[in-house]
């Protein structure tokens, strides 16, 4: 039976996970801490994360590296993307080279301004960069754990290792298709969190539907420029990972990104909203890194550069709606 370690036991990893435990593969959730990895082993839940969803009594639990990684074949990777260096430097000396190592974040580090497939790939020496795919699309972990349709792509500059993953995620409520554009899919993935937090700010504010479009749309806009910069084909963002993820995040009360700017746009402030949460909305730092790769880019990004006032400059909700809407006219 092939071993399976899935690292991060967060609402998302724990969805991967349960959903191999149940197609058969002998899975290993590695949990940050003791206590968690304790709880969901003995209680078949992660109630911290996914309360109320029971997972496959199949799927174990750990917090030790060494046990979840030994003998595994395929790693998952479902770390924030702050915490994804840290982890799989230590990772890395109970890992195969030849393992095929999937990335389920979507964020870019700050400061580096690396993806995490780069990251990975920078912690992994022994480990081909053809080997890493990338599994992301419009996907909410408690609609998966419930088995309600999702599709998501495996992306790879490898078409086996992208085809590899694909045969073992996929069931007949979570479709998986193949992408071999490595970097548009990661870009949308990461760039959607900051502009679901606009239109959280939007809705917040009580702006209306309208706004709420013109903010997807000239978002994705945004997101297309900066990919195609940086190497991407422009194609994949009319695709899952593209307009898929976008739509979903800034549309969906289970988006985290979305209810950070949602609460924000009632008033509340950053810090207090973050403060209240348990799981990570990756757009709150990926703010930071988007704006420095527009710079780097030369790419021009209004609404992200807004959204970066408004959560670390000052701003208020409403003025940056004011500086967006005033903005010198162009054709589209």
């Amino acid at each position: 039976m092939e071993r399976i370690a899935v690292l991060g036991a967060g609402s998302w990893g724990t969805t991967l996970a349960g959903l191999l435990a149940e197609k058969g593969f002998e899975v290993t959730l590695w949990a940050r801490t003791p206590e968690l990895a304790t709880a969901i082993s003995k209680t078949h839940e992660n109630s911290p994360y996914l309360p109320g969803l029971k997972l496959s009594e199949k799927l174990k639990a750990t917090s030790s590296l060494e046990e979840a990684l030994q003998g595994s074949s395929m790693v998952v990777s479902a770390i924030p993307s702050h915490g994804v260096k840290k982890v799989f430097e230590k990772a890395s000396a109970h890992m195969s080279g030849n393992s095929i190592v999937v990335s389920a974040t979507k964020g870019i580090e700050e400061g580096t301004l690396h993806t995490a497939s780069w990251i990975l790939k920078e912690g992994l020496p022994e480990t081909r960069y053809e080997n890493i795919v990338v599994l992301s699309g419009p996907s909410f972990a408690r609609e998966v754990s419930q088995k309600l349709p999702a599709a998501v792509c495996a992306a790879s500059t490898s078409s086996f290792s992208a085809s590899r993953v694909q045969q073992v995620f996929s069931t007949n409520h979570f479709r998986v298709y193949t992408n071999t554009d490595v970097v548009g899919v990661e870009v949308g993935g990461a760039l959607k969190n900051v502009i679901a937090i606009a239109a959280g700010i939007s809705d917040g504010l009580g702006l209306g539907n309208n706004a709420r479009a013109a903010l997807i749309t000239r978002g994705l806009a945004e997101i297309t420029r900066l990919g195609v910069r940086m190497g991407a084909r422009s194609q994949t963002f009319a695709g899952l990972s593209g307009m898929g993820d976008l739509v979903l995040t800034c549309t969906g009360a289970l988006s985290r990104n979305y209810t950070v700017g949602f609460e924000i746009g009632r008033g509340r402030t950053l810090e207090d909203v973050v403060g209240s949460m348990r799981m990570v909305a990756e757009g709150v730092k990926t703010s930071n890194a988007v704006k420095s790769l527009a710079f780097m880019q030369s790419v021009e990004m209004p609404i992200a550069e807004e959204v970066w006032k408004v959560l670390y400059a000052g701003k208020s909700a409403k003025e940056a709606v004011l500086e967006l809407m005033t903005r010198e006219l162009k054709g589209e």
